[in-house]
């Protein structure tokens, strides 16, 4: 089978004018991203409308969520942004979607909705995607010309269960590992068992899927690598142990590069996205993936 071609993405979040969000855009595509991601959470810029801004700025960077709080929406007010924004962006729409994290319950109180457990986020999401694809399937208005991909990313268990089961392109937001992780070795093989599960998961339609992973830090030379997002979900490994997770990617650009080619050639990994912070110092490797 012939291995995917790399992807690379980009998410944003805050607020900001409609010049700082086709500011954003333009240097992400100059970059040589492929897509540019909007964070879904209250006090930041809304999604869609921010999507098509940024598409509106540039001529062939994608536009997606990372990811939409499915538990923020109702399937068929859902479906018919996600179709309004796919075509007001011309099919240049990636459509993300998550249960929300934990983290989340604030938002939840103050949207006036209750806050269920996790495991009925998972349920939601997996019938709020059921339900969207039921209606685009039918004569839906606005109307959908295409299958817009859907990504749903996501770290336990069951949600990178249900992304197998349901996902375009299903991406990993980090690797669980153990507290005794020792070298990176063990990180790549962390990484090895989590495509495993997701092999399994996804049964026969493994094949159809476009596996992604959050590169939560990228420490090149040059640049200052900031440890705040794998810490946050790893708060008991010491700072030598998280540059042992695959998501945190360290040396040369040169260097980083080898390590993306070992995930897709090794695991077929092949969508990588990265925070706004670590913009420039993707780039560079992107530079040397071209």
């Amino acid at each position: 089978m012939t291995p995917r071609n790399f992807r690379f993405g980009v998410g944003f979040g805050g607020a900001g004018t409609r010049a700082e969000w086709r500011d954003r855009a333009r240097q992400a595509e100059d970059l040589g991203y492929d897509v540019i991601q909007i964070a879904d959470h209250l006090g930041m810029t809304s999604p869609f409308p921010t999507a098509i801004t940024m598409a509106e700025a540039t001529d062939r960077l994608r536009v997606g969520t990372m990811v939409l709080n499915a538990g923020f929406y109702r399937p068929a007010l859902l479906a018919r942004d996600v179709a309004t924004t796919d075509l007001l962006t011309e099919g240049r729409f990636e459509f993300g979607l998550g249960a929300g994290p934990d983290f989340a319950k604030p938002e939840f109180e103050a949207a006036g909705l209750p806050f269920p457990s996790g495991r009925q986020r998972i349920d939601y999401l997996a019938q709020t995607i059921t339900d969207i694809r039921d209606l685009f399937a039918k004569e839906h208005e606005p109307p959908v010309g295409r299958q817009i991909p859907l990504l749903v990313a996501g770290r336990g268990d069951r949600l990178v269960r249900t992304a197998a089961e349901h996902a375009d392109i299903v991406s990993l937001a980090g690797v669980p590992v153990g507290p005794d992780i020792d070298s990176e070795e063990a990180g790549t093989a962390a990484l090895a068992r989590r495509v495993e599960f997701v092999r399994t998961a996804a049964g026969e339609r493994f094949a159809d899927i476009e596996l992604g992973l959050m590169l939560q830090a990228v420490d090149v030379q040059g640049h200052e690598a900031d440890l705040t997002l794998p810490r946050m979900f790893n708060p008991d490994l010491s700072e030598a142990q998280l540059r042992y997770l695959p998501g945190v990617v360290h040396g040369s650009a040169a260097g980083i590069a080898d390590t993306l080619r070992h995930y897709r050639d090794e695991f077929s990994i092949t969508y990588f996205t990265v925070s706004g912070d670590h913009l420039t110092a993707m780039a560079e490797v992107i530079e040397q993936l071209r």
